[in-house]
């Protein structure tokens, strides 16, 4: 998957509008990506994603960059063996565009603030 365009609240993905946060797999996205704590993402914001499956996760933490990662997180991602990349959302789409083999990709965006 490519992103086409990204811009404050709205990412173009293989030519599909999207207006809410979202996780992309390598294969489909979900729209609707929601956390308790809007700008916080806890553990159990990552439960639609098989952990196990993935090398890499890329958080796009909003066009300014405000929403953070808790601890917790980072730690189960390490026990994991998820490597961590954490960006604005406009960098993280650089990143993410720049990867040739997304199969064990798996990036989530904030699209605000």
């Amino acid at each position: 998957m490519k992103i086409d365009e990204y811009k404050f609240g709205e990412m173009v993905i293989e030519r599909i509008s999207y207006f809410s946060d979202l996780i992309i797999f390598p294969k489909s996205v979900k729209n609707d990506w929601w956390r308790e704590e809007g700008h916080l993402v806890q553990p159990n914001n990552l439960a639609a994603i098989n952990l196990r499956k993935i090398d890499l996760l890329i958080v796009g933490k909003g066009l300014p960059g405000l929403m953070k990662i808790a601890n917790s997180t980072k730690r189960i991602l390490r026990e994991n063996k998820v490597e961590l990349i954490e960006a604005s959302s406009r960098k993280a789409v650089e990143i993410y565009n720049s990867i040739d083999d997304k199969e064990h990709v798996v990036a989530v965006f904030h699209l605000t603030c």
